[in-house]
């Protein structure tokens, strides 16, 4: 069977009749994924694409070798502190799968391995752990297992103190879970088989093999999730669709109780929320196209009663924030870079992290202390790779406290990138990332090979790929077309690249590769 041919007495279509549109779904009877003729369809796809890659065999396994030469086989994630513990995942050489650990207090205190997941998954083709929840007492441990690659998770227990897995187990879940403060009483997600859509809140109380529905989603342009707040005392539901959002709260130490909205839907209206002390804090696009920092009190919680923190501004999208006890922190984007921005709410102080690289990429790490002047964040680059850093916000004093090494002769100095703006056919500028080796001249001999996305608000930011170095030690230039569609350059960036505007998308990316060619980097 050729890579064209359909099963011809399987043919199996789907006739979708909406908005007066009839749609025709010739591949619809690839759904079933028992049945034999679709096994025999990807078994016949994939010894096509091997005939035709043939050629390239020596090729791929030199690439391959040499990508996996450069990843260090004992590699292990940054310690951080919650509730009295330590916590990290590390790998060990020639094992696939990570080990989790934690230390009592101090990282200097004995490891406690408390999953490894190269032993549950001996004997399975595929397996992946996600979602690592411990109970506020630390007692238990709750984690999903999707063994069939479908997304499907199957969540478990361990007991930490006896090492004991748990017989009960619930099913069908997104592979995540949320404790509340009784120990006890967790909730998580459940999802449409069919369609994957997160669209159920179940609660769930150990021992008693009882699942409770307490929320479902009817509206199937939604889906769902719950959460805890920093603060640990208040549960989130929150219902999410492309234009929309809706929280739903509930004191973390009242499991048993009501969950009550936050502030209703509505058509473009999005918000997420936060709490600290005596206040919400809400990121929203109320009246503001890149958002704005909100707040209200705790008792009146819908969207009159929001008074504003950080003002929308036209030329910045608000990405996300972070609450302490004396700093409020931003990770905004501005003109396609990440910043991040900071201010003393004691002192009024407010000031940008200083990247120096003029491409890169930035975020909020993980934060779990109010009571800290210490700021954890992430950094890399198209030359660097990821780092995590630890910022003091009063000293204003930075560490690294780990830069992904890469082995081999690699050294970062090696490499050089650039931020151009390109012309758009209707005058919008396009930023362009590019990266190539030093020493290249750029002179239309260079083979170039340029990406984009530009959907959903997705932004493709400038970071590093370990995989990359192989086209660019031979002497390739990288580029990141920064089309319309993303978020680069704000919320109108997005809306600019979809539905009736959405040809921008291509024709940003014209416009990109032929400023690379006019400029002599194209081969």
């Amino acid at each position: 069977m050729s890579k064209h041919e359909l099963p011809k007495s399987n043919p199996k279509t789907q006739n979708t009749n909406k908005n007066n549109h009839e749609r025709i779904d010739n591949y619809y009877w690839l759904n079933d994924r028992e049945d034999s003729e679709v096994i025999d369809y990807l078994h016949a796809e994939n010894t096509y694409t091997k005939e035709k890659l043939a050629s390239t065999e020596d090729l791929q396994k030199e690439l391959f070798d040499e990508i996996v030469a450069k990843i260090v086989k004992d590699d292990s994630s940054v310690p951080y502190e919650s509730n009295g513990y330590w916590y990290y995942a590390r790998y060990e050489e020639g094992k696939d799968y990570p080990i989790y650990c934690r230390k009592k207090e101090y990282l200097a205190a004995d490891e406690v391995i408390i999953l490894d997941v190269n032993v549950l998954a001996e004997g399975h083709a595929y397996y992946s752990v996600g979602g690592l929840s411990i109970s506020p007492d630390n007692a238990m441990l709750c984690y999903g297992v999707d063994n069939i690659s479908r997304r499907i998770y199957t969540l478990y227990f361990k007991n930490l103190e006896t090492g004991e897995v748990l017989e009960e187990c619930i099913k069908n879940t997104t592979g995540s879970a949320t404790w509340a403060n009784d120990n006890n009483t967790l909730f998580f997600t459940q999802m449409e088989a069919e369609t994957l859509r997160a669209y159920k809140i179940f609660r769930y109380e150990m021992g008693s093999c009882e699942e409770v529905e307490i929320y479902h989603e009817v509206d199937d342009t939604y889906g769902v999730h719950v959460s805890k707040s920093k603060s640990k005392k208040f549960l989130f539901i929150e219902s999410y669709s492309t234009l929309s959002t809706e929280v739903q709260t509930l004191s973390a130490d009242e499991p048993m109780g009501d969950f009550q909205v936050f502030a209703k839907r509505e058509r473009d209206l999005e918000y997420s929320v936060e709490h600290h002390d005596d206040k919400f804090v809400i990121a929203t696009n109320l009246e503001a196209k890149n958002f704005r920092l909100m707040h209200c009190d705790l008792e009146h919680t819908s969207k009159e009663h929001w008074k504003e923190l950080i003002a929308h501004r036209e030329d910045v999208l608000l990405e996300g924030f972070e609450l302490f006890n004396d700093f409020l922190v931003l990770e905004e984007k501005k003109n396609g870079l990440t910043q991040i921005y900071i201010k003393n709410t004691k002192t009024e102080e407010s000031y940008y992290l200083d990247f120096a690289e003029a491409v890169y990429d930035a975020y909020i790490s993980m934060n779990l202390d109010f009571d800290t002047n210490e700021l954890c964040y992430g950094y890399n680059s198209l030359t660097t790779p990821n780092s995590t850093l630890r910022f003091n916000m009063l000293s204003k004093e930075k560490t690294v406290l780990k830069e992904t090494e890469i082995l081999g002769d690699f050294n970062k100095e090696d490499y050089e990138s650039k931020r151009a703006w390109v012309r758009a056919s209707d005058g919008k500028r396009i930023p362009l990332s590019l990266v190539y080796k030093k020493g290249l001249v750029l002179d239309g001999t260079n083979p170039t090979l340029q990406y984009a996305y530009g959907s959903y608000g997705y932004s493709m930011d400038a970071s590093f790929s370990l995989s990359r170095l192989s086209l660019l030690d031979r002497g390739f230039v990288f580029a990141i077309a920064h089309i319309r569609g993303g978020e680069e350059l704000g919320r109108a960036w997005y809306e600019e690249g979809k539905l009736l505007t959405k040809m921008n998308t291509f024709t940003d990316f014209i416009a990109c590769s032929e400023y690379l060619n006019r400029r002599g980097i194209y081969f």
